[in-house]
């Protein structure tokens, strides 16, 4: 089965094609959208709805979308549903996790949270799946693997950062392979079409 996957990210396009090797997923590109997507909700919910829904609608294909924030406890969840531009425009993994490693400088409690929305259009069925990986801030850049957050995030009951692990390992674990889980279970017990 093909199905869309509405990112141009191909870092999670990576990431994600190895959760699902069952499965063909095109990004974004491979169909011709070339178009940044609005993500104009206050909540990851929304904005993977927003992603999923366009392509639904203007491409008429069966698709899938995510957002993800990185929920700081002592920030009050923030970055949220801004992760991605955090520092401000032009998006910047580095300059976003130099501002959060600030921010969290004089700060006990680093405990955070990665959370997963995934929007499932498959015609006109809409569902929704969620993964979330708890977890802490570490005081500096740990590893190279991943993108984003990864080398500041340590997952619970492991001492190394998303950016030290293999890729096997952090979607074994991960807020994102635990949402892909159930889309996997979802589209494996859900006739299609």
């Amino acid at each position: 089965m093909k199905i869309v996957f509405a990112t141009n990210n191909q870092h999670k396009l990576k990431e994600v094609r190895s959760l699902l090797p069952t499965l063909e997923i095109v990004g974004l590109n491979d169909i011709g959208c070339f178009e940044d997507i609005p993500e104009t909700a206050e909540t990851l919910e929304g904005n993977a709805q927003i992603k999923a829904d366009f392509v639904s609608q203007k491409y008429g294909l069966n698709c899938f979308a995510d957002d993800t924030g990185l929920e700081v406890t002592s920030l009050n969840n923030a970055p949220g549903v801004y992760s991605a531009r955090y520092a401000g425009e032009p998006a910047n993994s580095e300059n976003n996790m130099n501002k959060l490693l600030s921010e969290l400088e004089n700060k006990e409690n680093r405990t955070a949270q990665f959370r997963t929305v995934i929007a499932l259009n498959i015609g006109t069925k809409k569902t929704l799946f969620e993964g979330v990986c708890k977890g802490s801030i570490s005081k500096d850049k740990q590893g190279v693997k991943g993108f984003g957050y990864d080398p500041i995030f340590i997952p619970e009951n492991h001492s190394s950062s998303f950016a030290q692990m293999s890729m096997e390992a952090k979607g074994a674990i991960s807020h994102r392979g635990k949402a892909i889980e159930q889309l996997i279970s979802y589209l494996n017990t859900t006739p299609i079409g």
